[in-house]
Parts: C-alpha cells; structure tokens; sequence
C-alpha cells in the first residue's frame, strides 16, 4: 500500500496549528509509514520521526523547523 502525500501534509500541519499532540504526530506517523513516497519525501519522514523520539521542551524548536521541512518536501514532491 502506498503512502497518500495528502495524509502526511494534512497530519503536519494539523500538528502544527497545535490541534493534536507530538504523540499523536508519532502514533499516526509510524500509523501511515512512508512507503510509495519519492526518496527524497520517505527520507524527510523518518527524519521527522527521528526527531520526535529526540522530544524536549528545548527540542520544541527543532522539533517544529524539521516538521516545516517535512511538509514542504512532502507537499511538494
């Protein structure tokens, strides 16, 4: 099954727009996978998710620059 690039971009920025929790990002991250995505938009996934096991308050920063890299990779292929 391939992975919907809509589901990923949906899923960011609703996380972004602070209407789910960083777990809720993980859980339906690891939930909808990467696979049927172009090189460069799986690898920008697995860096995001990467970067939530990373967690923190200080980390938040980071935390939101990657999933702002990911949307753009995946939004735009």
């Amino acid at each position: 099954m391939s992975t919907n690039p809509d589901r990923i971009v949906n899923l960011i920025s609703t996380w972004l727009a602070g209407r789910i929790t960083d777990e809720d990002l993980e859980r339906e991250i690891d939930r909808i996978g990467a696979d049927g995505l172009a090189p460069d938009q799986a690898e920008a996934v697995v860096e995001l998710r990467e970067e939530l096991d990373r967690g923190g308050p200080a980390k938040r920063a980071d935390l939101e620059r990657v999933a702002r890299e990911t949307l753009e990779a995946v939004a735009l292929g």
